[in-house]
């Protein structure tokens, strides 16, 4: 699948690093360009806060802001307005209407409707925006689950109304958010009421991760209920196998922290075998947790199969050597490798996804054909 942008067309599968305040941690534009990354994902709640999404629009939008020419998704915040209530109900409140909430303590108090949040997503400039959602936790009761529902196709139909309003939407594409806890039948109601308001596609919102590390049951249960044919986005799937497992599933493209946290964490992921060896049905990668002592003297790169600015001319022993000393080249060069890592692993995972197709089409191809 292709997403077109007025930033260009987005070559599906594609992980997005999350740019959350208009910057990918410890790199710059040409950083992430260079490691092969197609789109980035920011939050127009954070950019709200600081530095202002008005200023953002001052400076051109937020690919002139940070030199991005490439597309960029945009977050509502919806799920941080949420997780900061869920932490603290004396931050905010949630109602039909939408959020009021705090950011810091004695921080003045905000609100974020539909609305506002696409409002906000205009100034940012976004080529994908994203419905505001009612997200719950996972151990939420059926009536929370129910009214996080109603919020979220109540809250979507205004978001829809506020886009369509605009005049300046050119080529912007809208997508809504799929919420229903882990009740199947909410789920598809979710799914039913969005896709009858008309999205240009739709992202899975909640939970997607299970106590033990794995994708929820309903990941693949939204991935069934959405139209074939629009784009279908996994928000916060990150770790590699579930990324490979929600492609699997129908979804295309993926956004989450953890390449680059766990880059900055001193955690690299590194593949098994070449990357068009391995078999992405099992374990194909493996961690170099670079702290360990034992990479002090080790003049390996950190993935000889990489070509990343880090594996092409440093060695394990540096990169363990500037985490040692506190370096921030240390950042900068072990993000760079883990999100190289990912993005060759979705050149793979399109790779198959076209050897598949093509078998399928030669499967069905009539005799003599």
């Amino acid at each position: 699948m292709i997403l077109e942008t007025a930033h260009g067309a987005l070559q599906c599968p594609a992980f997005l690093p999350d740019g959350t305040r208009g910057v990918v941690r410890a790199l710059d534009a040409t950083d992430v360009a260079n490691c092969g990354v197609e789109a980035m994902m920011v939050n127009a709640l954070h950019l709200s806060s600081h530095p202002g999404t008005t200023v953002v629009k001052q400076m051109g939008g937020i690919h002139s802001f940070m030199g991005w020419d490439k597309p960029v998704m945009s977050d509502s915040g919806g799920y941080q307005v949420f997780s900061l209530i869920a932490e603290n109900p004396k931050s905010g409140s949630i109602s039909k209407k939408g959020f009021v909430y705090r950011l810091g303590n004695g921080g003045k108090k905000q609100t974020l409707t539909p609305e506002k949040c696409i409002q906000k997503q205009f100034h940012v400039g976004a080529d994908v925006m994203f419905c505001l959602d009612h997200c719950t936790h996972p151990n939420a009761g059926v009536e929370e689950q129910k009214l996080s529902v109603k919020h979220t196709i109540a809250w979507a139909k205004q978001c829809r109304d506020e886009f369509d309003r605009r005049q300046d939407r050119n080529e912007t594409k809208l997508f809504g958010v799929v919420q229903g806890g882990m009740d199947f039948d909410l789920r598809q109601q979710c799914v039913e009421q969005l896709v009858e308001i008309g999205f240009d596609g739709y992202g899975f919102g909640g939970w997607p991760i299970s106590d033990d590390g794995a994708l929820v049951e309903a990941v693949a249960w939204v991935a069934e209920l959405l139209p074939k044919d629009l784009p279908k986005h996994a928000l916060g799937i990150g770790k590699p196998e579930n990324v490979v497992r929600a492609f699997h599933l129908g979804y295309d493209t993926f956004d989450c922290t953890i390449p680059t946290r766990d880059a900055r964490h001193k955690r690299l992921c590194i593949f098994n075998d070449a990357p068009d060896r391995v078999n992405y049905d099992s374990d194909f990668y493996r961690y170099v947790y670079i702290d360990d002592e034992r990479y002090a003297r080790d003049a390996e790169p950190v993935d000889p199969t990489c070509d990343c600015l880090c594996c092409k001319h440093y060695s394990r022993s540096y990169l363990h050597h500037l985490f040692d000393i506190r370096d921030t080249l240390a950042f900068r060069l072990a993000t760079i490798h883990n999100l190289r890592f990912y993005v060759r692993m979705m050149a793979q995972l399109s790779a198959i996804s076209c050897e598949a197709l093509q078998k399928d089409m030669a499967e069905k191809r009539p005799l003599g054909g």
